[in-house]
Formats: structure tokens, sequence, C-alpha cells
């Protein structure tokens, strides 16, 4: 484990695989939710979108941060043919969403930041995710057992549809799940 010092880091996210993550790499944090409108602007570049988020997300703690707190947020977005595709409202949103990942190529990006009293960092990382064909049974399937709908693109990477739909990726898997955690890492071991 690394340690801090007399930093304490705040997780800015309610994502229970981004704290799972984050954990894993033996980190202590807290974790602190605040709501922020995930906007952007339509004309940014969609590889920007995941850090503008992230940024955006940190910012939100700019007058609640401490002097000896490090804040990190992360944002991850989902973009198929050069759109991005956001968290799926309904069923008939998410069929669609994994209808259009079936059979073809789609990128990942996860935006994170890191936010001080004395400075901000921000990073991204992308990954090529390769689904296979998937039936419209399958789909159907993962949609009534696992209700994706509060995940980019519809689908979590680590669930059943990742299990059989993914048949390769070029990047990190973390930053499918959520969190590019070896740039998490190298980041932090250098406070």
């Amino acid at each position: 484990m690394i340690d801090l010092g007399n930093k304490k880091l705040i997780l800015a996210s309610q994502s229970p695989r981004r704290k799972e993550l984050l954990k894993g790499l033996g980190f202590d944090f807290e974790v602190r939710i605040k709501d922020t409108n995930e906007d952007f602007p339509l004309n940014l570049d969609t590889s920007e979108v995941a850090g503008f988020l992230s940024v955006k997300k940190a910012t939100a703690f700019v007058h609640e941060i401490g002097p000896n707190e490090i804040v990190l947020t992360s944002d991850t977005v989902v973009i198929l043919d050069g759109e991005i595709l956001g968290k799926p409202s309904n069923q008939e949103e998410a069929f669609e969403m994994l209808s259009g990942l079936s059979g073809k190529m789609h990128l990942v990006t996860t935006g994170i930041t890191f936010l001080t009293l004395e400075k901000e960092i921000t990073l991204s990382d992308t990954a090529k995710v390769f689904f296979k064909t998937l039936s419209k049974s399958e789909i159907e399937y993962y949609i009534t057992n696992f209700k994706p709908f509060d995940k980019a693109g519809g689908y979590g990477i680590q669930e059943w549809i990742g299990f059989v739909g993914v048949e390769k990726i070029e990047g990190s898997y973390f930053t499918v799940m959520g969190l590019p955690i070896h740039l998490v890492y190298d980041v932090l071991k250098k406070w």
C-alpha cells in the first residue's frame, strides 16, 4: 500500500465498481457524493468528453475541499461510430444500445481528475472493446436480469454480458469497468 502521508483521499463516486477497484489498490478513502449535471458541449470531441465531465465533477467540490484532501472523480463514456452512448433510461433504450454494439468494436474512455487546493490533474484512458454478435434473447436476458440502466452504453463488462459477449479488449479492462486503476496508482504514488 502507498502511504499518502497526511493526505486524505476522497472518492467522489457512488459507483460500487470504482469503490471496489480503489479498495483493491489498498488505499484508505472516504466516499463523498455530489450530484453534477453531466451535460457537455456538443462540439467537444468524443475523446475529450470523459475528461471534461471528470473535471466538472471535481469542480463541484472546489469550495468544500480541505487543505489535506485529494478528491478523485471519474467519468466513463462509450463511443460507437463516433457517437456517445449514454446511460439507457429504459429497457427499449438498453436493447437498442446493445443491439448497436453487437458484432462491432467500440471505444470506452474513462477520464479521471485529482483535485487538491494546490493543483488539478486530469488524465484519460481509452480501450477498444470487440463484441461478438449477440442474439435478441441474450440481450433481453441481460437487460432483464442485470438492469444496466446506470451504465454507459447499457452494459457492465464485469457482468454476464461481458462474460459471453466480449471477444477481446485492446487496452485496460479496468478502464472499461470505469476506473483506469493503473493511472490512479501512478498519480497517487507520486504524492
